[in-house]
């Protein structure tokens, strides 16, 4: 399985982004668990900003709390943040984390990934 990441960019203070991930490529059946949306902006940590488990339960980091939103489509193996009124502190390289049950023929392999990170910036 793999993740890939998409929707980064630039925008002004204020303004919205939808950043997606979708799970795929396993030549199995595969089932995602929590997934989740991570940031590090430079010379800072990782931090994680939102996860959303299997059956949609949710959590954010306090400084995105009433302005961010993290969903996900099940069916689709896919998990979205969408971002409003961005801030400049919001600047950063956001990846997707995820964590997966793999059922392979010779048994179920359960393992973790990263997509690439997208960049996102907030300036004026």
């Amino acid at each position: 399985v793999q993740l890939q990441a998409s929707g980064g960019g630039s925008v002004q203070p204020g303004g919205s982004l939808r950043l997606s991930c979708a799970a795929g490529g396993s030549a199995y059946k595969f089932r995602v668990n929590d997934m989740g949306w991570y940031r590090q902006a430079p010379g800072k940590q990782r931090e994680l900003v939102a996860s959303i488990s299997n059956g949609g339960m949710t959590n954010y980091v306090d400084s995105v709390k009433g302005r961010f939103t993290i969903s996900r489509d099940n069916a689709k193996h896919t998990v979205y943040l969408q971002m409003n009124d961005l801030k400049p502190e919001d600047t950063a390289v956001y990846y997707c984390n995820a964590d997966w049950l793999d059922f392979q023929p010779m048994g179920t392999v359960a393992a973790r990934g990263w997509g690439q990170g997208t960049q996102v910036t907030v300036s004026s």
